[in-house]
């Protein structure tokens, strides 16, 4: 089992709190897609053949796409890797994107999964935001998609912005319940540097983050998704039964994957490798047969502390027979000793031979897993 992802790095405008790689012009789009269908042909054998069971374009915007890019790109992957019939293939879209007619041309093309970046339905967060949509496009794109035949709809919110109140958080959760979304992606607001928003702060335009604030929403998103039969399978994500994001799984059970186009980032277990975040350089090495990517070879404590990491986001948490097979019994007592603290303030439980995050733990995933990484 493997994945493929694709990043499209176009958008319409920038977000104040967005680090990923995009531009808001198009004058290389076509020249990008070329260069990503030449990638695609280049490294068919990176999965040396393995089924491919995702399929994810993600940003960027991929809605900015074309239905004939879209499909021309499809139809490369098809006929370059072993894509399963029965694959999972997201596409990341924003509201202002989502018609009726799009909605119909994406199911042929071959798009069964539909990832809204909502962010919020409240119209003076969107602003604070600059996201290109409104509210009122917000609500409308998830009834396009139900009544188009999207079976499997996610959509992204933002919580522990300083204009979100925590009712206003509420609305945002049963907005989206009430509409009959099955999946949801939920994410603190996060101040990367050199985004919009670092600047907006440092300059006094904006307050600082509230972390009490955000770990209040968060207590409060967990207790109200679960009452309402949503499960938190991962720190960020929730779930109706059936609608796992199979595609974000896959990373964290460490399945191999493909990333292409600018600054994707690609992994086989032993090594992980990432593009040049930059779209013109992408061009050019994809035109000269030679796609520009740096790379790492994987030591034994990178893939313990990765497992780690990536375990304890996860609803399963830490299995040690499973961590015993892959990395030894020495390896598997030490992790043991280091969660034991954890364990006795409540943050950690140990169930069926697996070490799993309390709700309280939750709150501090990355600090406990780094105090659990191997020496």
């Amino acid at each position: 089992m493997a994945g493929i992802y694709i990043h499209i790095p176009f958008c319409k405008q920038a977000c104040n709190y967005c680090n990923f790689h995009f531009s808001t012009s198009l004058k290389q789009k076509n020249e990008f897609i070329e260069a990503l269908l030449k990638e695609a042909n280049i490294r068919k054998d990176y999965l040396s053949g393995q089924p491919v069971e995702t399929v994810y374009f993600g940003g960027g915007t991929p809605s900015i796409l074309e239905v004939c890019e879209l499909e021309r790109i499809l139809s490369t992957l098809h006929s370059s890797f072993n894509i399963s019939a029965k694959a999972e293939i997201t596409l990341e879209a924003n509201p202002d994107d989502i018609t009726e007619a799009k909605i119909q041309y994406w199911k042929e093309a071959g798009i069964n999964r539909l990832s809204i970046g909502i962010q919020s339905f409240v119209p003076s967060d969107l602003q604070w935001m600059n996201r290109a949509h409104t509210a009122n496009q917000a609500e409308n794109a998830i009834l396009l998609a139900k009544a188009g035949g999207i079976a499997n709809l996610t959509i992204d919110l933002i919580y522990g912005t300083p204009l979100l109140s925590d009712s206003d958080w509420i609305r945002n959760l049963d907005t989206a319940i009430n509409a009959g979304v099955q999946h949801l992606s939920c994410y603190a607001l996060t101040v990367e540097p050199n985004t919009l928003l670092d600047h907006q702060i440092r300059k006094k335009d904006y307050e600082e983050i509230d972390p009490e604030k955000q770990a209040r929403q968060f207590m409060l998103m967990v207790q109200h998704l679960e009452a309402r039969g949503f499960e938190q399978y991962e720190i960020s994500n929730f779930a109706l039964p059936g609608y796992r994001s199979q595609h974000n799984s896959s990373y964290w059970k460490g399945t191999h994957y493909l990333g292409l186009g600018p600054s994707a980032h690609s992994f086989n277990g032993k090594q992980r490798s990432w593009n040049v975040a930059n779209n013109a350089l992408y061009i050019q090495s994809a035109k000269h047969g030679l796609p520009q990517h740096d790379f790492e070879e994987l030591t034994e404590a990178m893939r313990i502390n990765e497992y780690i990491m990536t375990s304890c986001r996860t609803i399963e948490g830490i299995s040690l027979p499973d961590f015993e097979v892959h990395f030894g019994p020495v390896q598997k007592s030490a992790v043991e000793k280091k969660a034991s603290k954890f364990i006795d303030r409540g943050q950690m439980v140990r169930l069926d031979h697996r070490l799993v995050l309390s709700r309280e733990g939750r709150l501090f995933a990355d600090g406990i897993a780094a105090e659990l990484f191997a020496d």
